[in-house]
């Protein structure tokens, strides 16, 4: 957090070994117990003391993808400062715990988070990757956790009233469920571009592969063909198999949703590569960043990804309007958000935050914060944010489905907000 943001302490979160269960028992932060007339509920209750701060985190991508995690990092600082205590206490944010959007740092940095029962609610993740082993262990320890920008099904349902595999109860995202990508992909390729066939690259985890799958059968669907479904590793550069592959099935587009590192070798090569002249490329939101957008391969190439043309929404929270975030956003880190998903972590923290207002109950001078009432305040929640209507489904999705295709076809304009709109879905 920045100087001057006074309301806002943080600290820095170890990963110990195991995970600590939550007891029912209310603990204070000093480690005191007393009776008390409040009744916790299955899950246990975070008690607060007189003048001690509200704990929540964040578990992000600092390494591996932080083109998501620092714009999450920055739109979760604005809405804590924004929203600023909770009833009459101040929020500890804590450092962001990385995540790597990776399995593994998922897991470890969620059982670092639980560790700490003090620990209210956590943000995150920003990688669908880490999401599917940290959402375990929130649920697990009985916590909450609300996504900015993790979209795979798997990690909840497929939007016809059955969870998934990687569905876990206490895990929720403002962010839009791929199911709506895949739909507005498809029928924008389909339709809009004429296309018919269409070879699909994943690089193996949950987000990728969950995505170009739904792709590939809503594609279909529509009478188009996916005559090569491939995948690579992650940290592969070397495209010259797999483009050889798709050269040979003579496709018309290519749909690639991977992030940076495998797909900006991926775009530059398949731009020059024989026999693929004239296909026509598409991506996902993870390359949907300033960064990739400002080489000169990401030129021509069509986005799908949230929308980023928030304009004068208001965040019924906060009172703040996107516009008003993005000129603060400036002040602040001295750059415009370099991902439209800035807007989606706010409103992630505004919904958690809100929801911990909601469910505290003060009683001689102490703050309880029920964990099983948290959830069920999260799943009441009906609010305009940044991005629109946020509101929660039985398994998480608290997202607008709402989504936008974009035409990026000048290097020299970076910033999302201002690439030129083709094609607008809404469920």
């Amino acid at each position: 957090m920045h100087a001057g943001w006074g309301t806002v302490r943080r600290t820095r979160i170890g990963v110990p070994a195991a995970v600590l269960a939550v007891s029912a028992l209310a603990v204070s932060c000093d480690g005191s117990t007393g009776p008390s007339s409040f009744e916790p509920g299955p899950l246990g209750t975070v008690t607060v003391l007189r003048g001690d701060a509200v704990k929540v985190r964040s578990l992000l991508a600092m390494t591996g993808a932080p083109s998501l995690g620092e714009p999450a990092r920055r739109g979760i600082e604005l809405a804590v400062h924004d929203v600023a205590t909770i009833r009459g206490r101040s929020i500890e944010l804590g450092e962001p715990v990385d995540s790597g959007c990776s399995p593994e740092g998922g897991s470890a940095g969620a059982r670092g988070i639980v560790a700490d029962p003090q620990v209210v609610g956590v943000i995150g993740t920003s990688c669908s990757a880490a999401a599917v082993a940290a959402s375990p262990v929130i649920s697990q320890a009985g916590f909450a956790m609300v996504a900015p920008s993790t979209t795979s099904p798997l990690l909840t349902s497929d939007l016809a009233g059955n969870p998934n595999p990687a569905y876990h109860h206490g895990y929720y995202r403002v962010a839009n469920n791929d199911l709506y990508q895949a739909r507005a992909l498809s029928d924008f390729a389909y339709n809009e571009l004429g296309l018919r066939r269409i070879v699909t690259l994943h690089d193996g985890d949950p987000y990728t592969t969950a995505l170009v799958g739904a792709f590939g059968a809503a594609f279909e669907a529509l009478g188009g063909e996916v005559p090569v479904a491939s995948g690579i590793r992650k940290g592969e550069t070397d495209m010259t198999p797999v483009l050889s592959e798709f050269a040979a099935a003579d496709p018309d587009g290519i749909f690639f949703p991977l992030f940076r590192p495998e797909g900006s070798p991926f775009a530059a090569q398949a731009k020059s590569f024989d026999g693929l002249e004239g296909v026509t490329l598409i991506s996902g939101a993870a390359l949907l960043v300033s960064e990739f957008l400002a080489t000169p391969q990401s030129e021509g190439i069509y986005f799908a990804g949230p929308e980023s043309d928030y304009g004068g929404n208001v965040n019924e929270v906060t009172g703040t309007s996107a516009n008003d975030a993005i000129a603060r956003y400036e002040a602040v880190y001295g750059e415009r958000p370099q991902s439209p998903y800035w807007a989606l972590a706010y409103d992630a923290a505004t919904l958690l935050l809100s929801a911990i207002e909601s469910a505290a109950v003060e009683e001689g001078g102490r703050l309880y914060i029920d964990r099983s009432t948290l959830r069920s305040r999260i799943e009441a929640a009906r609010f305009r944010g940044l991005v629109g209507p946020i509101s929660c489904d039985m398994y998480g999705d608290c997202g607008t489905g709402r989504q936008n295709i974009y035409h990026h076809t000048d290097s020299s304009v970076t910033d999302v907000e201002r690439l030129p709109v083709v094609y607008r879905f809404t469920p």
